[in-house]
């Protein structure tokens, strides 16, 4: 169960999380039940402060923040408003991003291929690097979103399978690179995941789906004291589809 976990006194940065029912809304939801207080990262204010308002008729603490997290100053302001609102960080959860490039890389442009890496590995790398100072200071945790197309590329997936496959180096080197100051590095790689979007695209093919609540019992588990041998990790929730 997702409220196996205690994560009250508990900072949490969530990122990519306007949509409600998709995998950001439903990770922050998560640990709110769980104890912990919010910050919702999303480049649309509009939502994003939405989310902060349902999450607080549920009571729970949520502070909102947007910008484009591709740039440097919107991810160090949404570390900056955890601080401020909340004197501390403990965790981060990069799922901004996304599959926006599919297709054979003969129609691929460039601007396609910069796309995809800045929304899935520039996101979590400038996050990662703004909140690395403050997750020294509560010996807190990153958890980056790579995919299953890091272990099983797929065809006319090679510009979305790069990203998500240097979103999964770029873990289990930063998880080396800070490990000394107590902070762990970990990611997960969900296969197909059951919302309204994914069914739809899917036109009724047979999928091993992942349920919703199977990628954050993952990701609460990855940020609890119940995995803290755990770091450079990137953990498959594939209902078995790789």
């Amino acid at each position: 169960m997702t409220n196996a976990w205690d994560f009250s006194g508990k900072v949490v940065l969530v990122t990519g999380v306007a949509r409600v029912g998709q995998i950001g809304h439903a990770v922050a939801l998560a640990f709110g039940r769980a104890g912990a207080k919010l910050v919702l990262c999303d480049r649309n204010a509009v939502e994003a402060a939405a989310r902060a308002r349902e999450f607080e008729a549920e009571g729970i603490e949520a502070r909102p923040t947007a910008g484009d997290l591709t740039e440097p100053d919107i991810a160090r302001l949404a570390v900056e408003t955890a601080q401020r609102h909340f004197g501390r960080l403990d965790v981060v959860v990069n799922v901004a991003g996304g599959l926006t490039t599919y297709g054979p890389i003969a129609g691929t442009t460039a601007a396609d291929f910069d796309r995809e890496i800045a929304i899935n590995l520039k996101t979590a790398f400038l996050v990662s690097q703004a909140a690395a100072p403050a997750l020294a200071a509560t010996r807190g945790v990153i958890i980056n979103f790579a995919s299953v197309a890091f272990f099983r590329p797929q065809d006319q997936m090679a510009v979305y399978a790069a990203a998500k496959s240097g979103v999964a180096a770029f873990t289990q080197s930063l998880a080396l690179e800070l490990r000394d100051t107590g902070v762990r590095v970990n990611a997960v790689a969900p296969g197909m995941v059951r919302t309204a979007d994914n069914v739809a695209s899917a036109g009724g093919t047979d999928v091993r789906w992942v349920e919703m609540r199977q990628i954050t019992d993952g990701v609460l588990f990855l940020a609890s004291d119940a995995a803290d041998a755990i770091t450079g990790h990137v953990l498959p929730i594939t209902n078995g589809a790789l």
